[in-house]
């Protein structure tokens, strides 16, 4: 049931390779021999949900959109798989769900936007029994500086370095961004045993579209190719736990455990 072996198919496969073997490893703690519980708090349409219900487990979706739930269902029936959709927010989970009621809980992409990170977080921490886990994914600060700069925005760049939230300015779409210091910080509040961080898309979105292009580069059509695909994918694999080069991530994975 676990997911060895196992990576996303199209052309989330090089920019998320390192995230779903994070994954791989927490679910082959968690469940050797059998199915889990999974929540995905904030996740839309199951671009996790989906494959993970594949494998076997028995994933809960809750999203505060009917639409993307609406596309879930629709995406879940075409895979032939059973994934469960709640409408309702992130706090709210011990209430729609129950406490204890999950092996691991994925929150991805939801702290940045979220009213309350510190009553989200404590929310998902309630729902999760004794000995799971949660993954937390977050947009980086210190990336948003690089890719700004890269872009030609220097003042921009050196404003998300000096905002609190990590914010480049008034049109910023992004309401916050998290260091590691400020993620783990966050996640240890709730009770929550900091794991192992890992930087996600170090690399993959600063070299041309075209090298990270799965259906692209997988066709033979990219400059180098299925090998240059996998070749980056295993640059990121490395570079994902450096101490130095995990912080330049667009995205900080953080496995947390209770």
């Amino acid at each position: 049931m676990g997911a060895v072996g196992w990576r996303p198919r199209g052309s989330s496969r090089v920019r998320n390779a390192v995230l779903w073997d994070a994954l791989r490893t927490v679910l082959d703690r968690i469940a050797p021999e059998g199915p889990s519980d999974v929540v995905d708090v904030g996740g839309g349409t199951g671009g996790f949900a989906v494959p993970l219900a594949e494998l076997g487990h028995r994933v809960t979706v809750v999203d505060a959109s009917p639409d993307a739930l609406a596309a879930l269902e629709r995406r879940a029936d075409e895979a032939g798989v059973t994934v469960k959709a709640v409408q309702g927010d992130a706090v709210d989970l011990p209430d729609l769900l129950g406490s204890d009621a999950a092996d691991l809980v994925l929150c991805h992409s939801v702290l940045e936007y979220v009213d309350d990170p510190d009553a989200a977080v404590r929310a998902l921490t309630a729902t999760l029994r004794p000995g799971g886990s949660a993954s937390v994914l977050v947009a980086g600060q210190v990336a948003a500086a690089l890719h700004r700069a890269v872009a030609g925005h220097f003042d921009d760049a050196r404003h998300v370095l000096t905002d609190p939230d990590g914010r480049w300015g008034d049109h910023d779409r992004m309401p916050r961004r998290f260091t590691r210091e400020t993620l783990s910080a966050l996640v240890a509040a709730s009770g929550l045993t900091v794991g192992e961080l890992h930087g996600v898309r170090i690399f993959a979105d600063l070299i041309p579209g075209n090298l990270v292009d799965a259906d692209h580069t997988a066709a033979g059509r990219g400059p180098g190719g299925e090998r240059a695909a996998e070749a980056l994918i295993a640059l990121e694999s490395a570079a994902a736990v450096h101490p130095i080069l995990r912080e330049l991530a667009t995205q900080l994975h953080l496995l947390a455990h209770k």
